[in-house]
């Protein structure tokens, strides 16, 4: 699940799923949380983050939402959580080269 580049990464609680349906206009993965939750691991709004579930893990894009209580989030089109369940969140490692993989 992690590279161990990641440090102190406490879980995060699902406090709501939001579903949407092929004719909703914005769709796709997202996640909440806060903005002190997001800077401690050193993420920003807008950029994509791997969501780690208990089932799957998934990429999705990240929105900060000061509103929330600290350690909740929600996602949204994340297969594979429900509420009350424990997520991690990680930046992508885009930079290392995966063995396999074209230069």
């Amino acid at each position: 699940m992690s590279n161990g580049s990641e440090g102190y990464n406490p879980p995060l609680r699902v406090v709501r799923l939001i579903a949407t349906r092929m004719r909703d206009a914005d769709r796709g993965p997202m996640i909440w949380m806060r903005g002190d939750d997001a800077a401690h691991r050193m993420l920003v709004d807008g950029e994509l983050v791997w969501v780690y579930g208990p089932r799957r893990h998934e990429l999705a894009t990240l929105r900060v939402d000061d509103s929330l209580p600290r350690g909740d989030v929600v996602l949204r089109d994340i297969a594979g959580a429900s509420p009350s369940e424990v997520v991690r969140v990680i930046k992508p490692d885009l930079d290392t080269r995966r063995r396999g993989t074209l230069a």
